[in-house]
């Protein structure tokens, strides 16, 4: 993570590099497009109706061509790897708005992306796809991206995703734990755990798992002193953290 935070300060200096120092024509970028991702159609067009459930189904279509190529280069695991690189970088609300901003030269948006590649080492045809979402305007479309291809990829490796909640990290053993919980209650054949830090918890943690995170595992300070103050009937309480 400090290497992501170190990168992303690196990446930050350099969002905004002198105009006059651009290349006046648009390099050559060899994408295949058709090549690569044949089963996207590249559209730049914005719905004017039914826009979210439109985007929803473009996002769906990009993280499912993605893994396609992945699965037949036989990188799935890999390409895994690079999505949540690609989820970080573009958590920095900085690093979004930049490739969103419609009035910067597509030319300094692919310069900035180049360093994001080299920086964090990311394969051929990620660096291809974000390319591509760069050029289609549909950049702004990656956090649904990244959403639609963890299902996807969950969906091919038989894993089921769990999100686990503290107040400070958790030992290692700790979350190997709750992984062969979790695999015990769902079956799945691989398990995958994501960390999330939220102090509301006061202390405990909790547990998503299950289509979109429908089951929770509450085992949180909150939650129980929420439950004593209901069986007191003293109503809403608020808690100092």
């Amino acid at each position: 993570m400090a290497y992501l935070q170190q990168t992303s300060l690196s990446l930050q200096s350099k969002l905004l590099p002198s105009v006059s120092q651009l290349p006046r024509a648009l390099p050559s970028l060899n994408l295949s497009f058709s090549a690569t991702f044949p089963s996207l159609k590249l559209s730049t067009a914005r719905p004017l109706h039914g826009g979210t459930k439109m985007s929803a189904t473009a996002a769906s279509s990009y993280a499912t061509a993605l893994a396609d190529v992945a699965k037949s280069n036989n990188t799935l695991e890999a390409t895994s790897s690079d999505v949540e690189i690609v989820e970080k970088v573009f958590s920095d609300p900085q690093v979004l708005d930049f490739f969103s901003n419609p009035t910067i030269d597509v030319v300094k948006k692919r310069q900035v992306l180049d360093e994001i590649v080299k920086s964090y080492e990311l394969q051929p045809h990620t660096a291809n796809f974000l390319n591509i979402l760069v050029d289609a305007k549909r950049i702004d479309l990656i956090k649904e991206i990244v959403k639609e291809f963890e299902m996807v990829y969950n969906k091919l490796t038989d894993t089921e995703l769990a999100v686990v909640s503290s107040v400070v990290p958790l030992e290692s053993q700790h979350l190997a734990q709750i992984a062969k919980q979790v695999q015990k209650l769902t079956g799945a054949k691989n398990v995958r755990i994501k960390t999330v830090i939220d102090p509301s918890l006061v202390a405990g943690f909790t547990i998503r798992y299950g289509s979109s995170g429908s089951k929770l595992i509450d085992m949180s300070v909150k939650k129980q002193l929420e439950d004593i103050a209901a069986q007191l009937d003293l109503g809403d309480v608020q808690l100092a953290v």
